[in-house]
């Protein structure tokens, strides 16, 4: 057993000053454990704090969504217990992103599929995941494709160039994580987020979650750093972007983000009304509730 190596979540947040528009979507935030209940596996890369499904639907409601995208983080592997525990409790208040490999069942899929997962998350970034062949990934896709589910992508932006003929292979809705995780430090004229946008605006199939300002940060708790990264992404392709939480924020090692904080951001990236409802309402559900 790793010893606990988390910053837990914020008690207390605050009660944001932006009022998100009324249905708005958090499409991006976890469930962990309870771990007397769903395990940690025993290879994970980090151990985190147990963040409940009932601490999630509480923090939703504390900062005025309506809906939650859960994702499920590589401490679980691939059992996804946590997630479709969560999904079957919300009904239709949430929708879910899996971790599966490539033995998953057609008849786990359909299950899964009726609890709410949407899609499945390929984790790229070296610190968190084992290398696997790009043949796993794939065979995953072609498994899910029946179901209409999308690949959600997590990865740090130094590797994008080498992974862009394997996304563009995809040849399905991706979704990625976090803006690509650009070094903000580097300005937004950097090669690396300029790639990024350049690949949003060559592959029409490419969404991004404009969320981690926490994470991304050169000056926490003041995330001004972030804010034209996001705000590019969102003016350039308004119906292709999301935004989440990324509650309870798993493995930070400095102090944990006030929730409300986060979405006081909100109106700094997003800064017109209309953009303010395609990024928190319509693209999440078109993207997780269209049926």
């Amino acid at each position: 057993m790793m010893d606990k190596d988390y910053i837990p979540f914020h008690p207390n947040p605050s009660k944001p000053n932006f009022r998100v528009p009324e249905g708005s979507v958090d499409a991006h935030c976890h469930v962990f454990g309870p771990a007397d209940k769903f395990p940690y596996h025993p290879k994970r890369k980090y151990t985190p704090c147990d963040a409940s499904k009932e601490q999630l639907f509480a923090l939703r409601d504390h900062l005025g969504f309506s809906r939650n995208v859960i994702v499920q983080a590589s401490c679980h592997s691939t059992d996804n217990s946590a997630l479709v525990d969560a999904l079957n409790s919300a009904g239709e208040l949430a929708r879910g992103v899996a971790f599966v490999d490539d033995s998953i069942t057609e008849a786990e899929l359909k299950e899964m599929h009726e609890a709410g997962v949407r899609g499945v998350r390929f984790n790229f970034v070296k610190r968190l995941v084992d290398s696997t062949p790009k043949e796993v990934f794939f065979a995953i896709a072609d498994k899910i494709r029946p179901l209409g589910w999308h690949i959600v992508v997590y990865f740090e932006a130094a590797d994008l160039e080498e992974l862009i003929p394997f996304l563009k292979a995809l040849n399905t809705t991706i979704v990625v994580d976090h803006m690509g995780t650009p070094k903000v430090a580097n300005g937004v004229d950097h090669p690396d987020f300029q790639r990024f946008v350049n690949f949003m605006a060559d592959n029409d199939n490419v969404w991004c979650k404009v969320s981690c300002s926490e994470r991304l940060t050169q000056h926490a708790p003041d995330y001004s750093d972030v804010y034209p990264f996001a705000r590019t992404l969102v003016e350039k392709f308004p119906n292709r972007v999301l935004w989440g939480t990324d509650w309870p924020h798993p493995n930070m090692k400095v102090e944990a983000p006030n929730d409300g904080h986060l979405v006081d951001v909100i109106p700094h990236i997003a800064p017109t009304k209309e953009l303010q409802q395609a990024l928190l309402v319509d693209n999440p559900m078109a993207l997780y509730w269209a049926e």
